[in-house]
């Protein structure tokens, strides 16, 4: 049982949670009552105008940005994951630049399978290539934590595919950020908030005649993870004819410590005994849990009548300094230079990720047509530092702190659009007819680091034996690394929808697009609903969709070298066009393509609405990053190619087929009442399985004895089982005069953490998360807020020491809530 430590916050939290007087915002203020507003009217899965959430032929949730505030988080992709049922965000660690730029997916398919769009327009994905070993290895994704949550009105989540009414990557779903539009008033909201957890760790005994000792298990009390944020908005009238909306947000937040004892021996052996020190020397010795951040986040949205039309615009700046541990180098180890850390040293990985976006757009009306043409740009850029490092082959002359290069992304997308509608004699409404093009550029960047972060300095161990190049942990990108890629697509659309009696909803929708790398593709979308009464509706789709290969997955290449009986080998992350990669059976990337299938039905009665949504997605084709493929039939196997001093490596491939199926349920019921206040009560689950059908071979290395496996078992069973198979929420929010609170359980489902072999698997089981917080409207402006997220503080089960062999990492990068514990939290806000 955990022991709960209580602190000045705590009580006045526990205080506030059982005193009738603590909310946030009155639930009937000008704001929630807007936010309600919007919520009723969509835009993204038709381009219907007026259409509402409750009558559209596809599964549409909003996420309002009074949801979002009543989070307890300040990030977007973890609030989104609290809020839908299939939207999962794991919190990886010792993950390279992964623990800085997190993936999230949904309905269990890779990050990269799902739309972002801002405002209807597409948003540019991360420049980082996800290719650890974590749920979204081998994928480059949209970064949603770069959009401050005050820039948001709400966020319309698209669970269908819709790849042929939005293209590429739209095959789980699509998500819609909305920014707020305001020519008047603000918001200033400042938090805190800190892991208090306590959490127990297995041990390994220490070596034979050690002079130090641990007990079996060890029970910690920590608080860490400190984080201040800073935000606010404000609305500015634009000539009274349009609006300036500025949002700010600044972020300081101090990293989570949940590693393990290290039991291992740290220092030389001292005569033949045991060295002193390591009876005292620190054995938490990692970094594994949250990240630092130091982020600030501008984001600005404008609209001004000009003419028949209306002109709109919005830019966003971030700069996020983030800082994350490798693995603890040992005094010991061949890795350290003893003279440079004499007790070992912990590297940090200290990216830098800048991230800009502007759009420029004119909508307009001309007769019964309405127009929008618009050009959307996009840029990220993760730089790397490395501190606290050094690079062995350098010897006592090196350095510990390098610049390791990085890599950026660039996208520029075009749009022209143009709607009306028009009578058919047969039909119950006007059709609905939308076409339009877009045209998108793209290009792709690695940069190399100095040259101390990557070369050989030809240092040799105490041994004789030569040693690895490059700063240890993160080795830096190398000239030849260096790239510089782009290509260019249009696609064109046209979109059909009206009713076609006055029960049934009919739309269609086709897509053509055509790239400069891969070649064309067409999908197409069919969706129906009907409605068999006032309160009873059945909606289903079919469509294929597809998701381009990222240039990410095209291009990105590090190499590092490892010395194999004294022999250096480049072991490295080839791009499909490098001639090894060819030689070893790579191919052009093409497209991925899906089958989406879905069937669902909508109830409503009362303050009550249901809605259950089943699904197939079959996908063909999956771009998969393949096995370090370093064995010696491998390296010989090159050689033999005449490629000499190559030690294998891995690439991007094509091949890998999946089958999804799942369900979703979402019930809403709000509740008023006269004497007790307004209640809102939700409840949502999803269930979701996928199988792995096909994995890729190439003749080159089927012909090898043994073959080696492409796509082998841990990332097969990745895909099958390292997403939670069921996930299940329930919130209740209630308002009374001037206070409210929110409760929200949420149950994840087992998840396993595969290993090389059924034997080391480890399963993690299900778990619920307890989620509170109370608030008080002080005044009509000033807002205070106090909760705990995780308050039963839970963890998933910590791995057995056979698992854990160094014991720094005692928890399963598996996760999907993380690994951090207990979060206690206070806001206070004031609107103006």
């Amino acid at each position: 049982m955990r022991n709960f430590t209580l602190t000045p916050l705590t009580l006045a939290i526990a205080a506030v949670l059982i005193t009738p007087g603590l909310s946030a915002q009155q639930a009937g203020s000008a704001a929630a009552a807007e936010d309600e507003k919007i919520e009723q009217i969509v835009v993204t899965g038709t381009r219907v105008a007026g259409r509402s959430v409750s009558d559209t032929a596809v599964p549409i949730d909003i996420v309002s940005a009074v949801t979002l505030e009543r989070s307890g988080t300040t990030e977007l992709n973890q609030a989104l994951s609290v809020a839908l049922p299939s939207f999962n965000f794991p919190r990886p660690g010792l993950a390279d630049g992964t623990d800085t730029i997190r993936p999230a997916t949904l309905r269990g398919l890779g990050p990269d399978q799902s739309l972002v769009l801002v405002n209807s327009k597409r948003r540019h994905s991360a420049s980082l290539v996800n290719v650890n070993g974590t749920v979204g290895r081998g994928s480059s994704a949209v970064d949603l934590n770069t959009i401050p949550m005050g820039a948001v009105s709400a966020i319309e989540v698209l669970r269908d595919g819709a790849s042929a009414q939005y293209g590429s990557d739209a095959i789980a779903g699509v998500l819609n950020v909305r920014l707020r539009e305001a020519s008047e008033g603000g918001n200033f909201t400042a938090s805190y908030g800190y892991r208090e957890s306590n959490y127990t760790t297995p041990t390994t005994p220490p070596p034979v005649g050690a002079n130090w000792s641990a007990p079996d298990r060890i029970e910690r009390g920590v608080s860490d993870g400190e984080t201040m944020n800073l935000s606010g908005w404000k609305g500015f009238n634009l000539a009274d004819q349009g609006f300036v909306t500025v949002a700010v947000e600044y972020k300081d937040a101090d990293r989570t410590e949940r590693g393990g004892y290290d039991h291992r021996q740290q220092y030389p052996l001292v005569n033949g005994e045991f060295d002193p020190r390591e009876a005292t020397i620190e054995r938490f010795n990692a970094w594994y849990g949250e990240p630092e951040v130091k982020q600030f986040t501008l984001f600005v949205n404008a609209g001004l009548n000009v003419g028949p039309g209306k002109l709109y615009s919005w830019l966003s700046y971030q700069d996020r300094a983030a800082k994350s541990g490798g693995f603890f180098r040992r005094a010991i180890d061949d890795r350290n230079v003893i003279e440079v850390h004499s007790d070992g040293f912990l590297p940090i990985i200290a990216p830098d990720v800048t991230d800009t976006s502007s759009a420029v757009g004119y909508e307009w009306d001309m007769g019964d047509w309405s127009f929008d043409a618009s050009v959307v740009y996009g840029f990220n850029e993760m730089e790397f530092t490395i501190e606290n490092t050094v690079n062995r082959s350098i010897g006592p002359a090196s350095k510990t702190e390098f610049d390791a290069g990085g890599f950026n992304y660039d996208q520029v997308v075009g749009n022209f659009s143009a709607v009306t509608s028009f009578d058919v004699p047969a039909f119950a409404s006007p059709v609905n007819l939308a076409a339009g093009v877009e045209l998108r550029r793209e290009s792709y960047t690695i940069f190399a680091g100095e040259p101390g972060s990557y070369i050989n300095g030809g240092v040799l161990l105490p041994n004789g034996n030569p040693t690895q190049s490059g700063a240890q942990v993160f080795p830096g990108f190398r000239p030849a690394n260096q790239v510089n890629e782009s290509r260019e697509s249009v696609g064109v659309f046209v979109d059909l929808e009206a009713n076609l009696t006055d029960n049934v909803l009919g739309s269609v929708a086709v897509r053509a697009e055509d790239y400069s790398d891969f070649g064309s593709n067409l999908t197409g979308k069919l969706a129906l609903r009907y409605d068999i009464t006032d309160s009873f509706a059945l909606r289903g789709s079919l469509q294929n969709g597809f998701r381009a290969p990222s240039l990410q997955q095209q291009y990105f290449t590090s190499t590092s070298t490892n010395f194999i009986n004294g022999v250096p080998f480049d072991i490295t992350t080839f791009p499909v066009n490098d001639p090894v990669a060819v030689a070893l059976g790579a191919q052009a990337l093409d497209a991925e393509k899906s089958v989406n299938l879905s069937l669902g039905t909508v109830f409503r009665i009362g303050d009550v609405s249901v809605t259950i949504d089943g699904y197939q997605i079959d996908i063909d084709d999956r771009i998969v990053l393949s096995e370090n493929l370093t064995a010696a039939n491998v390296r010989n196997y090159l050689t033999d190619q005449g490629f000499i001093g190559i030690g294998g490596g891995r690439f991007f491939i094509n091949g890998v087929d999946t089958e999804t199926k799942g369900i979703d349920l979402v019930v809403n019921w709000a509740l008023p009442t006269d004497a007790l206040g307004d209640f809102d009560l939700t409840f949502v689950a999803n269930y979701n399985e996928t199988k792995v059908t096909r994995t890729p071979q190439t003749d080159e290395l089927a012909a090898l004895d043994p073959a080696p496996e492409l796509f082998g078992r841990v990332n097969v069973l990745t895909f099958e089982k390292g997403n939670p198979k069921d996930k299940l929420g329930a919130i209740v929010n209630w308002s009374h005069e001037r206070v409210g609170a929110t409760l929200r359980a949420t149950r994840y489902g087992e998840v396993l953490t595969p290993g090389t072999t059924a034997a080391t698997d480890f399963t993690l089981g299900a778990r619920t998360l307890v989620d509170i917080e109370g608030r008080l409207d002080v005044t009509d402006s000033w807002r205070l807020a106090v909760g705990m997220d995780n308050i039963f503080d839970q963890y998933p089960e910590a791995f057995p020491v056979s698992l854990n062999s160094t014991g720094n990492t005692p928890y399963s990068n598996y996760s999907p809530y993380g690994r951090s514990g207990r979060l206690i939290y206070a806001k206070v806000s004031y609107n103006f």
